[in-house]
């Protein structure tokens, strides 16, 4: 008699072989990258947490609405080439909405901490990531002052 009690449930529609990322480290590529590459980050890692899929969905809806930000924020404040300040406020848009898709894995996240198995490395990933929102961040910067 099989009891559903006694079952375990942490691993149910989760590929054990694959390991995530710890969610601190999404927050690099947030501030380095920008909002387009840690939301990338942040589903990949949702579905090897084995994230719902309602959950995966406002992941991306927080990537949407931070860009909505960014893209606003790119029309609407004044650039100049040596102002930082701008951009300084747009990695803080990208690590607000990092802090909410990482809330979101989180209870996934603890419950692979359960399993007593090491992270993944996000070096070659993160790096990649974070110099392809660099230059999607300066070019989508470029078309909105261009408008």
């Amino acid at each position: 008699m099989s009891d559903d009690l006694l079952r375990p449930s942490i691993g149910a529609g989760v590929d054990m072989k694959v390991r995530p990322w710890r969610l601190m480290s999404q927050a690099y590529v947030a501030f380095f990258g920008g909002v387009i590459a840690v939301t990338v980050v942040a589903w990949v890692n949702s579905r090897r947490l084995g994230v719902d899929a309602g959950k995966r969905r406002l992941i991306v809806l927080t990537g949407v609405a931070g860009l909505a930000v960014v893209i606003a924020l790119f029309a609407f404040l004044p650039f100049d080439e040596p102002n930082s300040g701008l951009r300084v406020i747009v990695r803080a848009v990208a690590v607000v909405a990092c802090l909410v898709q990482m809330r979101l894995q989180r209870q996934m996240d603890r419950a692979f901490q359960l399993r007593g198995v090491e992270y993944a490395s996000l070096w070659m990933v993160g790096l990649l990531l974070t110099f392809s929102g660099i230059i999607v961040d300066y070019l989508l910067l470029r078309l909105v002052v261009s408008l």
